[in-house]
């Protein structure tokens, strides 16, 4: 596997990530969870262009379906100053502009997604917490909140939680659980996966599946079994990197990251050049992101590559593509935007 970089912008505190589609091109983002910009990237000259200048404070960019639309989280700004978060609504213009506007208020709002199922499209929306004293007290947990997605996003979100006394309700991630797009929520009391109803009004099933703190998850099939494995950060920014195999109706540590670690924060799993892939990333130390595959199978073995050391990830995300694959890198210890080609 050969690594090549190329750094799109300085970003400060360089923290959201995401990718859209449209009119035949791939869109790439990058926001900052500082006071700032959140900048696009398009086409194979990755012209760049502005989607806004602020407010920031952006932990989430989510595409919707089918759309040139996404939700983004706005307002959510360090350390944990964030009872004005909300969920911003970007539209693009027909002179490629984008048009911001607030369509949910929700405080402490970090993770969020747009699940379907039965044709519905669902907001979920997690929060770290519901007030805050201080950057230290975590005395009122967090909440995961869900409701029907409008079509009309001038019209309201209804939601209502499904979960609460979720406390440090940090990691998120979407994934496939029997059968099923489902949500992922991590936090102190453990890992939780929620299912949306096939039909509107109908019940979302809710599942703890690991009874420890977690901070960030990831799910991927990285021996190759057909059953996914689960990495996670554990604890909250923590230092341990572990990949978990499902053994019976438990979920078993069967691999830690062996460099040292702290302020875990970047969790992702899929294939790169093919091939099953943990990639992690943490923001103090060696400030690296490195990625894991299985090299056997009997005894199960793993091999790590370091794909750069000292730039504090936040949050990545990766493409596929014919040749080659890209990660998008929120290098945010460093103030940068990047991408990494991954060949063969």
């Amino acid at each position: 596997m050969k690594v090549g970089k190329k750094s799109l912008i300085n970003l400060e505190r360089c923290y959201a990530v995401s990718t859209m589609q449209f009119d035949g091109e791939t869109r790439m983002l990058f926001a900052t969870e500082g006071k700032g910009a959140c900048y696009m990237f398009s086409g194979e000259n990755l012209t760049q262009s502005t989607v806004w200048d602020g407010p920031g404070g952006t932990m989430s960019i989510v595409p919707i379906p089918c759309r040139k639309e996404f939700l983004a989280v706005q307002n959510f700004f360090p350390t944990f100053q964030s009872e004005n978060a909300a969920i911003v609504w970007g539209s693009i213009q027909n002179d490629n502009s984008w048009e911001v506007k607030t369509i949910l208020k929700l405080p402490y709002v970090h993770r969020f997604d747009i699940l379907s199922a039965g044709g519905i499209n669902y907001f979920l929306g997690a929060t770290l917490c519901t007030s805050k004293k201080d950057k230290d007290d975590w005395s009122d947990p967090g909440k995961v909140y869900v409701g029907v997605l409008p079509d009309d996003l001038n019209k309201p979100i209804e939601i209502k939680p499904i979960i609460e006394n979720l406390t440090k309700n940090h990691g998120y991630c979407r994934s496939q659980w029997k059968g099923k797009m489902a949500g992922f929520i991590t936090a102190e009391e453990g890992v939780f996966v929620v299912t949306p109803p096939e039909k509107a009004g109908g019940n979302w099933e809710v599942e703890k599946i690991i009874d420890r703190p977690v901070s960030d998850i990831a799910l991927c099939d990285i021996d190759g079994d057909g059953v996914d494995e689960i990495a996670t950060i554990e604890s909250f920014h923590g230092t341990e990197f572990c990949i978990n195999k499902r053994i019976g109706n438990d979920y078993v540590v069967i691999y830690k990251y062996e460099n040292p670690i702290d302020f875990g924060h970047v969790v992702w799993g899929g294939t790169l050049r093919g091939v099953p892939t943990f990639i992690g990333g943490c923001r103090r130390l060696d400030k690296e992101l490195f990625c894991i595959q299985c090299s056997g199978r009997n005894p199960l073995t793993f091999k790590t590559c370091i794909i750069e050391k000292n730039i504090g990830p936040s949050n990545i995300t990766v493409m596929n593509e014919k040749d080659h694959d890209i990660i998008l890198s929120a290098n945010r210890e460093i103030g940068e935007a990047a991408i990494y080609k991954i060949t063969d």
